[in-house]
């Protein structure tokens, strides 16, 4: 008699996405976070933010951002963001990154009910960190945020010597914590949470 044929398995959906606020989705050069000032232009959204968290919406991954600033520094930061991305404030002086606390506490604002699944965005190795410490799935942002801390512009002024440069620096510090992934910003985002998915698939942990 011919075998029944296995069928294939097909990659596990995500639980959800948390994301850094600056230096993540908006203030491409983590500058909000030595000036403490919502300035506009620091409100700007990074390259592919947007794009990203539409996929996600289409998927109907619920999604969070985090950030340790004030709040109506970091609300004024978020104006340009959808409104169904939720806030997560987790006051700074209650158990502060690199404490798992303010992850856990963004999944339960989005009633998640475990951890397998759920997955941090950032370029902030401290959050990276409080991430890991939580349980997490990460992936850290070598262009964005606090370990390059340029701009838009003045990134882009850089030669490709210079970027790649400051990029594998950035990479190494990433990796050298232990995130699982690593991106150069958020517009390869949903390539990498495709190969994160198959990773879980083939049963690999946080």
């Amino acid at each position: 008699m011919p075998q029944a044929q296995a069928l294939p398995q097909t990659a596990p959906s995500l639980t959800a996405v948390l994301f850094g606020l600056s230096g993540c989705l908006v203030d491409f050069g983590a500058r909000a976070q030595r000036h403490d000032n919502p300035l506009a232009e620091y409100a700007q959204v990074t390259p592919g933010a947007l794009d990203s968290l539409s996929s996600l919406q289409r998927q109907q991954v619920p999604c969070a951002w985090l950030d340790e600033l004030p709040l109506a520094v970091s609300h004024a930061l978020a104006c340009a963001l959808p409104q169904w991305v939720k806030p997560a404030q987790h006051p700074a002086s209650l158990n502060p990154w690199p404490a798992p606390n303010a992850c856990w506490q963004a999944l339960m604002s989005l009633n998640v009910e475990r951890l397998d699944g759920c997955v941090l965005v950032s370029g902030e190795p401290r959050l990276l960190q409080s991430a890991l410490n939580a349980g997490l799935w990460t992936i850290g942002l070598a262009s964005c945020g606090s370990l390059c801390g340029l701009p838009p512009e003045q990134w882009q002024a850089l030669s490709p010597q210079e970027r790649d440069s400051k990029r594998a620096r950035a990479t190494m510090q990433l990796f050298g914590l232990g995130v699982h992934s690593v991106i150069d910003h958020l517009g390869e985002l949903d390539t990498c949470l495709a190969d994160i998915n198959l990773r879980r698939l083939k049963g690999e942990k946080p």
